[in-house]
């Protein structure tokens, strides 16, 4: 595999303490990047950093104080942020009946007010790096799902909050591009993927991960943190600059196949 494809571009991933934001920060990593990491989780953070040579800062992605903060620092550790990824979440399944107002609000405040501070306030850092450090210019993901794309009945709160980052992101793509920043933006809608947060909800908390084997998977299969970081590596990367505005599926065909 060719090395390097985010080589020195800074990148920052929320919630990147463990599954999804782990093997983000791991993989682009792995290609390059230099690394900041931001969770509530101090101790598991500041792991996941030491070990990719990165920095880390405890982060609620709620707070808007302490985006503009950890931001300050990232502008005078890097001078500029290329990749953006918005990844801190949440999910408590219960039926709209049993969803009480405080826990819909506070989906709501993770992970669409989490991103759109993330997107506002990174946005001027990210803004001409193609001109200073050459490439095809600057890159967010947002984290979406297939809750965004289809009708799961025991999340309403996850699944409008979702539905919310996958409209955001088309926005924020679209103004993006319109005043010529050199930023794209774009969404991915992972399915079911062997995280801590989807062990939890299988009633396997605590327990070793699920081994994923390599090569195709059947149709009802989990799939690996790293099958999702695999995709924010190519989005963040130059090799993906004609991609803009979309909310992409990575989710084993579980969108697209027909359901009776």
């Amino acid at each position: 595999m060719m090395a390097g494809r985010v080589a020195g571009k800074v990148a920052m991933v929320t919630g990147g303490a463990m599954g999804l934001g782990k093997a983000d920060c791991e993989r682009l990593a792995e290609e390059g990047a230099k690394i900041v990491v931001t969770d509530i989780d101090s101790e598991k953070g500041e792991a996941v950093a030491k070990a990719l040579g990165g920095h880390f800062f405890e982060h609620d992605v709620r707070d808007e104080a302490r985006w503009k903060a950890i931001l300050a620092e990232v502008e005078k550790l890097h001078g500029g942020l290329d990749i953006l990824v918005n990844n801190a979440g949440n999910v408590i399944f219960e039926p709209i009946e049993q969803c009480s107002l405080d826990h819909f609000r506070l989906h709501l405040d993770i992970h669409v007010v989490g991103t759109f501070l993330g997107c506002k306030y990174a946005i001027p850092l990210m803004t001409g790096r193609a001109e200073k450090i050459g490439g095809g210019g600057s890159s967010i993901v947002n984290m979406a799902s297939t809750a965004a794309l289809m009708g799961y009945p025991v999340i309403p709160a996850y699944t409008a909050a979702k539905g919310a980052i996958a409209s955001m992101t088309r926005s924020i793509a679209m103004h993006c591009q319109d005043e010529s920043f050199g930023i794209r933006c774009n969404a991915l809608a992972p399915g079911g993927i062997e995280t801590p947060m989807v062990q939890a909800v299988s009633g396997r908390q605590g327990e070793a991960p699920m081994a994923i084997p390599d090569g195709p998977l059947p149709a009802d299969a989990l799939g690996a943190p790293r099958d999702v970081a695999n995709c924010v590596l190519f989005l963040a990367s130059d090799e993906a600059r004609f991609l803009n505005g979309l909310v992409i599926p990575v989710d084993n065909g579980l969108d697209a196949r027909p359901h009776h």
